[in-house]
């Protein structure tokens, strides 16, 4: 199987890297931003979207609130970053939120933390891979038609391209989010030009009206929807937490260039944000959560086959026009970097899963890197779970992102809450006065955080627990016991096997061994095992076999006498034709006798050569290996025999070894300059 897999293994991810390749894999400033804030970055494409679509609710008289839900996005987006600039600072070892909260609040906040960054991780993936579907539906019909297909045929092509190592990915993903950024950029330069210069821009959709499912809304009602409208507009700051996660990926100096990213990330999304939401108050975007019966157009709703398009695409075209090489320049691009910003998930998941899985809360699979120096472990199991979001949900991103942003703000204020005691801790024994001066101003700085975020958290589950929030909340619940089970289990094993100071019964040596080697017929594998037994010097040794077919048995019994074989051969009667059933018994029935001695059983098995040869041998001796595993005091012995289709096998493998495969070869020399150069297939 290693070898039908292997190939295509190395088409896919490329070749194997060594260990000591890891330093090479690690990220500049220019290629972490796309790697690690893709998705904040991307945001901008469906986050002012999101704020009209609730403002619609009111009508379009509603939609005049919309700067200043802008301004207070800026303001927490600017908090948060100032807040994670000191969590790198203080915390560059990776852990980010989880860190922190384990290590100032406890347990219980770490595993909380945990909880909501995986979930967050999860939807990140499957809210911008939906939407990227959507937005790439409407310039290809198919995937109108084949919206789940598409989703799910996309998070498995990113899955792979993450496989190919953070370094290689970094380079796939940096031209198209750069690209983005560009694009927006020209959009908000050339639309802020035609306004100064007094031109008129209109959106497709700035003749409609909106029939609002609510008129006149005053006091609490209308404070309720700002507020909603607010925690929509929060989508914005989903990522930012993942470049503290992501600390070690960067070049050294490590904390320095995670905090200058950070800083970058945030210029950007914010300048963006606003300039969308500017240009969409000045072309007239019209927006409704229910288009087809409240998007009315010359008085009579639109219907079922109108298509909505997202605000940063109506905005587009009545700046550059439609059809324009501009406009489907940022169209193309917006599509591609709503797919790549699942890119921030598929880094940030992998390295908390193998966090979680060193502290023991998650297996420790996830701890080991693959071939390509990735955690593939963990990228392979985001997929998996994005996946099956994606098919649930229909990879419709409305329903999907009433999901979103509740897992973020828990980790968010559980974090500067930590950082908090971080700082109060550290300022109980610091004596140097410029030291404490910047102590205090960060702890300032992380306890407006942790407040302000604090109230965004309630503000979201407030306004988005009916709405669907309430299932990301379950799966935090379901990750975090099932984290505390997996503890559990590590902890209880390490306690069973731990040596204890005096030597227990079961730690003495066995007063005597016991061997049987199992006989089915009279063949070299079974004289193989019956040689290799005797080397043991056991206290006692037998050969036991199974009466199924008693003519099978005599012929056997009678070719044992012939041959001499100074091993008895004790007999089983099994009236029900079983196998494994009548040795389990024994066994245990030698067990019970002497409950000191040990009983070593020797299993005589076929080595093949292919992969399918596996289903016509051995099955028997892999049954009873199966139970004997849970039988006390048994030791299980294979003795190999190699059939002349594994020696066939092991001249394939050496013609494989000296054919160089697509993608296989190195270059240069693979260890320390010091080493000599290894030699290349053709040498």
């Amino acid at each position: 199987m290693s070898n039908l897999t292997d190939l295509p293994k190395r088409i896919l991810i490329g070749r194997a890297l060594r260990s000591d390749k890891l330093g090479e894999t690690l990220l500049p400033k220019r290629l972490a931003l796309p790697v690690f804030a893709s998705d904040p970055l991307s945001s901008v494409a469906y986050a002012p979207g999101e704020v009209l679509l609730v403002l619609s609710i009111a009508g379009v008289s509603a939609y005049r609130f919309s700067p200043w839900i802008a301004v207070a996005v800026v303001v927490l987006m600017f908090t948060v970053v100032a807040s994670y600039r000191q969590n790198v600072h203080a915390y560059p070892s990776g852990g980010g939120d989880y860190e922190v909260a384990t290590t100032n609040l406890g347990q219980r906040a770490g595993l909380t933390v945990a909880s909501a960054l995986l979930v967050d991780y999860v939807l990140t993936v499957a809210v911008s891979v939906a939407s990227g579907v959507e937005n790439l539906g409407s310039a290809v019909p198919f995937f109108v038609q084949h919206k789940v297909l598409g989703a799910v045929g996309m998070i498995v092509l990113l899955m792979l391209m993450n496989l190919r190592g953070v370094r290689e990915s970094g380079t796939i993903f940096a031209i198209p989010t750069y690209a983005f950024v560009f694009g927006v950029f020209c959009m908000i330069a050339w639309g802020v030009f035609r306004i100064v210069s007094g031109d008129d821009m209109r959106a497709p959709t700035a003749s409609y009206t909106i029939h609002a499912e609510n008129t006149g809304l005053s006091g609490f009602a209308l404070l309720f929807l700002l507020l909603r409208a607010f925690s929509s507009g929060c989508a914005a700051l989903t990522g930012v937490e993942a470049i503290s996660n992501g600390v070690p990926a960067f070049r050294k100096p490590k904390s320095k260039n995670a905090a200058t990213t950070l800083f970058a990330m945030g210029v950007l999304a914010v300048t963006m944000f606003c300039g969308i939401i500017a240009l969409a108050m000045n072309t007239k975007v019209r927006m409704a959560e229910n288009p087809a019966t409240d998007l009315l157009k010359n008085g009579v709703p639109v219907g079922s086959g109108y298509t909505q398009n997202p605000v940063i695409a109506q905005v587009a075209e009545a700046v550059f026009g439609k059809g324009s090489i501009p406009f489907i320049f940022l169209a193309a691009v917006t599509a591609l970097v709503l797919f790549l910003a699942a890119n921030t998930a598929y880094n940030g998941f992998p390295v908390l899963g193998s966090i979680l899985a060193q502290d023991r809360y998650l297996p420790r699979q996830l701890h080991t890197r693959g071939d390509r120096l990735a955690f593939s472990n963990g990228i392979v199991l985001l997929a998996g779970f994005a996946a099956v979001l994606v098919y649930l949900y229909g990879a419709d991103s409305t329903r999907l992102i009433q999901l979103y942003i509740v897992g973020v703000f828990v980790s968010f204020t559980l974090s500067q809450t930590g950082m908090v005691r971080h700082w109060n801790r550290h300022l109980a024994t610091e004596n140097d006065p410029g030291k404490r001066r910047h102590m205090v101003r960060s702890r300032a700085i992380n306890a407006f955080g942790a407040f302000f975020t604090g109230l965004v958290l309630i503000i979201v589950l407030l306004t988005k627990f009916t709405h669907g929030a309430w299932v990301a909340v379950l799966g935090m619940v379901a990750f975090y016991a099932m984290m505390t089970a997996i503890r559990r289990h590590y902890d209880r094993v390490s306690g069973e096997i731990a040596p204890g100071d005096e030597v227990a019964d079961e730690e003495v040596r066995p007063s005597r061994v016991h061997s049987i080697v199992l006989v089915s017929k009279l063949h070299k594998p079974t004289l193989r095992a019956l040689a290799y037994a005797k080397l043991m010097r056991s206290d006692t040794l037998e050969a036991l076999s199974i009466n199924v077919d008693p003519a099978d048995t005599k012929a056997l019994q009678e070719e044992w006498e012939r041959r001499g074989i100074d091993v008895p051969l004790k007999v089983l009667d099994s009236p029900y034709r079983e196998i494994t059933r009548p040795i389990i018994e024994y066994v245990k029935s030698l067990r019970r006798n002497s409950p000191r001695d040990v009983v070593s059983v020797y299993i005589p098995e076929y080595v093949v050569g292919h992969w399918y040869e596996h289903l016509l041998h051995n099955q028997s001796a892999l049954r009873l290996k199966g139970r004997l595993l849970f039988t006390p005091g048994v030791m299980v012995t294979s003795v190999p025999w190699q059939l002349e289709s594994s020696e066939r096998a092991k001249v394939r493998q050496r013609r494989q070894a000296e054919w160089s495969a697509p993608g296989s070869v190195r270059r240069g020399p693979v260890g320390p300059p010091a080493r000599p150069k290894e030699p290349s297939a053709k040498e």
